[in-house]
């Protein structure tokens, strides 16, 4: 580090405050960290990750980063404003590679020199770990004609890319997935119809999560929350196209993971009807709820790409219904604003779905029991290869018995029938998900009490095996919140059309 300016235009203590700042960055000591940024809700901190405001909310960060990225430090600034107030730029050479720029803003306050406003400036990156697993440009070129020619893929990798291995989230898995001879089923109709797979995005733990988390690879950044999950496990592809890395995200939605993403992040994303997209060369959780979803920016492209993988959804879609409860198990701000939302939408009916909580947890056991079907197997002759959330729910999946997936069925099979009835040709409207997404930093258990709350809605479509529309355009004090239109099954596009009509005329 070697300071340009003279030693005595550098106001008395500054560089020695700035040193212990970056040792306990080095050592992540989150207390001296603490103390050196200015307390109350005016410090800022920013990232490629996006802003941050006041000390709480960096603090929160730091607490839940696990510590920064090794690197020594270049040539040092200063611009002195005045006695107590002084600007510091410094160049950061990453022991992994690349230079970097910090900027601090520091005031002497009560004679202690502290941060109140900080840019951080990471060495370029040209590749996201936690994104993307493998990228190309591009991995796999689409036709050179048709609906979708020009449009860039975010292929979740559990569908297999011709030439590339299904990774799924587990390096374990990864080290013995065989090279796959032809892409998936839903892969090659893209690809025919002009698309090209951009990349093979990152996923949850054998996708059985919603939160986009993963222990091996960390979480992909959530670009409209600073600090927030993305949404899984559909996390990577909602992540690359939330930045523009690619236009569509191609991924699997068994109990929310199309549409928790889309909401968390403010992206239109579609559930499609159970069993209209083929799942040859994809990776299966629980094949009786598994689906094939898309992820976009825009309705216009994904009406574009839904007529590409289901060309025969041809149902139409009756009027709007609602039920209250379901709206309420959402947290308070939330339902507020999808029942303000749904007050703007014109004549609508309400129906009575009745026991929510019944008919989920029924779909949990069944979803539980099928997971271990497909890959307890694996897990078991594999020992310590899965970390975390994912680890815990395949040991409870484990545990459940034939006898409970009986009662389970029979249970589903209640509810599915009660519902078809009650719905009809109509559209449900409720939220995408039950709250904003949470942040990084909050406890395991406030995180499992939202994760539970959002899957009692995501279940319906789930149970119900009817398409879904996560709409964009709410907002809570948290983040984005999506508008879900549940409709009948086969109305696929019929849906997103009534969608987009929809989001179009909503104040």
């Amino acid at each position: 580090m070697t300071p340009i300016d003279p030693a005595d235009a550098v106001p008395d203590g500054l560089l020695e405050a700035f040193r212990a700042y970056e040792r306990a960055l080095m050592t992540d000591d989150i207390d001296a960290m603490d103390s050196l940024f200015a307390a109350g809700p005016e410090t800022l901190r920013g990232d490629r990750g996006g802003l941050l405001v006041g000390h709480e909310a960096i603090a929160a960060f730091r607490r839940g980063r696990g510590g920064a990225p090794a690197r020594t430090l270049g040539d040092l600034h200063v611009q002195v404003v005045d006695a107590d107030t002084a600007l510091i730029m410094v160049v950061t050479l990453a022991a992994s590679g690349g230079r970097g720029l910090q900027t601090q803003l520091w005031r002497r306050i009560d004679g202690t020199w502290q941060v109140t406003a900080a840019q951080v400036g990471p060495p370029p990156q040209t590749f996201d770990p936690t994104v993307w697993r493998v990228v190309g440009d591009p991995l796999v070129a689409g036709a050179e004609s048709g609906p979708l020619a020009g449009e860039g893929i975010a292929v979740k990798d559990v569908f297999a890319v011709a030439g590339h291995q299904v990774g799924a989230g587990v390096p374990a898995y990864l080290a013995g997935s065989p090279l796959a001879e032809t892409s998936a089923a839903a892969v090659g109709l893209l690809l025919a119809a002009g698309a090209s797979v951009r990349g093979i995005a990152r996923t949850d733990q054998f996708a059985y999560s919603i939160a986009g988390t993963n222990e091996h690879y960390g979480a992909p950044v959530n670009p409209v929350v600073t600090g927030a999950v993305p949404g899984g496990s559909t996390s990577g592809s909602a992540t690359a196209v939330s930045l523009g890395a690619a236009k569509i995200g191609l991924g699997t939605d068994t109990a929310g993971s199309i549409r928790v993403p889309a909401s968390y992040q403010g992206l239109w994303g579609l559930r499609t009807t159970h069993g209209s997209v083929p799942t040859d060369g994809l990776l299966a959780l629980a094949p009786d709820f598994d689906t094939v979803g898309l992820l976009t920016r825009d309705s216009e492209l994904l009406r574009r790409a839904a007529a590409v993988l289901v060309p025969s959804a041809t149902a139409g879609c009756g009027g709007l219904v609602m039920d209250p409860a379901v709206i309420a198990r959402a947290s308070a701000d939330v339902a507020a604003a999808v029942a303000a939302a749904v007050d703007g939408l014109g004549t609508r009916n309400t129906v009575d779905l009745g026991d929510l909580e019944k008919a989920y947890e029924a779909f949990r056991v069944h979803q539980a029991f099928q997971a271990w079907q497909v890959h307890g197997e694996w897990i078991t002759s594999h020992p310590g290869a899965l970390k975390g959330a994912a680890a815990g729910r395949f040991e409870i999946a484990a545990a459940v018995t034939v006898e409970q997936d009986a009662a389970a069925r029979q249970v589903l099979a209640g509810a599915r029938s009660r519902w078809d009835e009650a719905l009809g040709d109509g559209v449900l409207v409720l939220p995408s998900a039950a709250s904003a997404p949470p942040l990084l930093t909050d406890p395991p258990e406030a995180v499992d009490r939202v994760r539970a709350a959002t899957l009692t809605l995501t279940c319906v479509a789930g149970i119900t095996g009817r398409p879904a529309v996560s709409v964009p355009g709410l907002t809570v004090e948290g983040g984005p919140v999506g508008l879900c239109l549940v409709g009948p099954r086969g109305s696929d596009l019929a849906l997103l059309d009534r969608a987009a009509a929809l989001a179009a005329t909503r104040p």
